[in-house]
C-alpha cells in the first residue's frame, strides 16, 4: 500500500463521522424541542446568574460538535474501552436530562442526572488525560458547561 491510499478501515472510520454528527446533534435537537422550556419552567424563580434562554442553543450545538467528534474518535479507536462505555454513559445522562427536568417537572430528579452527568465527565477526563490528552480536553469545556448547569439546576431547587 502506498501512503497515499487509504486503508478499507480508514475508509469506513471516515464514513462513521457523518454518523455520530447526525446522531448525536439531531437526538440532542429532537429532545430540546420535544422538551423546551415552557409555562412552568417560566413560572420558576431561577437565580441571579441564570443566562439568557438564546444562550443555551448555540453552546449545546457547539458541545454537540464536540460530544460527537470525541464519541467517533473513540468509537473508531478503541471502541470497547472504558473511555467509550463512559462515553455512552455520558450520553446517556445527557439525554435523559431534560425529558426529566422539562417534561416531567423534576428538578430535584433532574439535579441528580446532571450531577452524575458532570461525575462521569470528570471520570472521563481522568481516564483519558494521560493517553489521550486532546480527547480529554475537548470535555473540558463540557464539563464546565455541565457544572455550571449543575449549579443552575441545584439554585433552582433550592428557590422553589
Amino acid at each position: 500500500m502506498t501512503p497515499h491510499t487509504t486503508s478499507p478501515a480508514s475508509a469506513n472510520r471516515w464514513l462513521l463521522l457523518p454518523v455520530f454528527l447526525v446522531a448525536v446533534i439531531g437526538i440532542g435537537f429532537v429532545i430540546g424541542m420535544l422538551t423546551a422550556p415552557g409555562a412552568w419552567y417560566a413560572a420558576l424563580t431561577k437565580p441571579w446568574f441564570n443566562p439568557p434562554n438564546w444562550l443555551f442553543g448555540p453552546v449545546w450545538a457547539v458541545l454537540y460538535v464536540i460530544i460527537a467528534l470525541t464519541g467517533w474518535h473513540l468509537f473508531t479507536t478503541r471502541p470497547r474501552s472504558a473511555e467509550m462505555r463512559l462515553w455512552w454513559a455520558q450520553m446517556v445522562l445527557n439525554f435523559l436530562w431534560s425529558p426529566v427536568f422539562f417534561a416531567l417537572h423534576l428538578p430535584a430528579l433532574g439535579l441528580l442526572v446532571i450531577a452524575n452527568l458532570a461525575l462521569v465527565l470528570v471520570f472521563f477526563i481522568r481516564r483519558t488525560w494521560a493517553a489521550q490528552r486532546i480527547v480529554a480536553l475537548g470535555f473540558v469545556p463540557y464539563l464546565a458547561w455541565a457544572s455550571f448547569a449543575t449549579l443552575l439546576n441545584l439554585a433552582i431547587v433550592v428557590l422553589n
